[in-house]
């Protein structure tokens, strides 16, 4: 299967696709909880509205009482097109298009259930996805030799602990179990004719997240969360039509291959602020550790030791900066809105077709609807505006070769969310 040397990949739910870009650096995803979209997610790891929480931080857990469940769903509509600047064909085979709209509609959904163990320790479970992506081309593509379909779909399994210690600390830790499913596609040159590749793998891979909440005064709280690195061994094969080369270990396309898969950490300080009766101001920032992304290499488990393909990558640690603000309506309608600048991981050197990402702007609008003392509803809504982003990819060599990709990108994402929260 795949071997993708610290390889950090397109990551989503099952039954979840995401084109052209993730919408948060890289391919992290934020979409955890509509409650927090409206604000762009400013305040994530210190607002504690409900058990989404558990997610963003597990000390908001102590701010919660009794049993409560979230479910949530998020709506993605992405938008994106290759503009073709002089890409050069791969040896003798003919250019090709410049791969059609890379936009779709995807839906994700989360789950979380808190509840109590005593007054100062609560227990919960949440179930998401903090990756998530899908890049396809059209089949006869001008990149097709290095980039048809890029996927992998995760479902992150994270029941979680909270201590409350006295009216101003809290303490959270959780641990995740991760599966994970990833899947390459690319056309083969064969010198006079061409050919397919599918190099598909799955494993499961477990990891931990903790964080604190500090009470400033009794309107101001910070919280401070880190997720840990989730490594994966993926375990699969590669299928191609293409069988000449089948009797030659180190060089057949049709074999077990192998894939190291590490998801990176992420570090999160974020602050909530209760103003006044009406107004909540939020703010957050992210570090992700993407520069552990060197290499993307899919290896043979035959035996040969030996590499099926293999691009550098040489990603950068990102941050990811917002704030936000509530206003209360009136006692039951809250409304929300924020903005975000969310650093790429990749640079213009190195930019793939694979992950074509860039910089990007979130402006996010929301409400909450306090519908009985039980149950609570929320909708989001955020655009994205994504920075154009150029690629120089030249794979003409060894021949016969992957062709030169030359060209820019250029998208946009929106969202809209959904989630229910009852209280038992």
């Amino acid at each position: 299967m795949l071997r993708f040397k610290p390889c950090y990949l397109f990551i989503g739910l099952a039954l979840s696709g995401y084109h052209l870009n993730s919408y948060a650096a890289g391919f992290a995803l934020f979409e955890q909880g509509a409650s927090g979209l409206g604000n762009a997610y400013a305040g994530a790891s210190a607002v504690a509205e409900d058990a989404s929480t558990i997610f963003f931080n597990p000390a908001g857990m102590t701010y919660l009482e009794g049993r409560q469940i979230v479910g949530a769903l998020h709506l993605i509509k992405t938008s994106g097109d290759f503009d073709d600047r002089a890409s050069e064909r791969a040896g003798t085979r003919p250019l090709g298009n410049e791969g059609g709209e890379i936009g779709s509609l995807a839906a994700i959904p989360n789950f979380y259930y808190k509840q109590d163990i005593s007054d100062q320790l609560k227990v919960g479970i949440g179930v998401g996805t903090p990756f998530g992506l899908k890049t396809e081309y059209d089949k006869n593509w001008l990149g097709r030799f290095q980039a048809i379909k890029s996927e992998l779909k995760t479902v992150n399994i994270n029941p979680s602990l909270a201590w409350k210690l006295n009216d101003q600390w809290s303490f959270g830790f959780g641990v995740s179990a991760m599966w994970a499913q990833a899947e390459l596609t690319s056309a083969v040159n064969v010198g006079v004719a061409e050919s397919s590749i599918n190099n598909k793998g799955k494993d499961w891979g477990f990891g931990y997240n903790l964080g604190t909440i500090y009470q400033v005064t009794p309107d101001t709280r910070l919280g401070l969360a880190f997720r840990s690195k989730v490594e994966q061994h993926l375990k699969g094969d590669a299928r191609s039509p293409f069988t000449a080369l089948n009797g030659i270990p180190g060089r057949t396309l049709n074999t077990d291959i192998t894939a190291d898969l590490t998801l990176p950490e992420t570090l999160s300080l974020s602050s909530f602020s209760r103003l006044d009766d009406r107004w909540d101001l939020l703010t957050d920032i992210t570090w992700t550790r993407w520069s552990q992304f060197k290499a993307l290499s899919i290896m043979r488990d035959n035996g040969s030791n030996t590499a099926v393909g293999s691009t550098q990558e040489h990603w950068n640690n990102t941050l990811r900066y917002s704030v936000g603000l509530n206003y209360r309506y009136t006692d039951t309608l809250k409304l929300r809105t924020g903005v975000a600048y969310d650093e790429e991981a990749i640079d213009n050197n190195h930019r793939t077709a694979r992950i074509p990402g860039n910089d990007r702007i979130w402006l996010s609008l929301g409400a909450s609807w306090q519908y009985s003392p039980q149950t609570k509803f929320d909708v989001g809504y955020a655009h994205l505006f994504i920075k154009e982003a150029s690629i120089y990819d030249d794979q003409q060599s060894p021949a016969p070769g992957k062709g030169l990709i030359a060209g820019k990108y250029d998208g946009s994402a929106d969202i809209l969310s959904m989630q229910l929260t009852h209280q038992f």
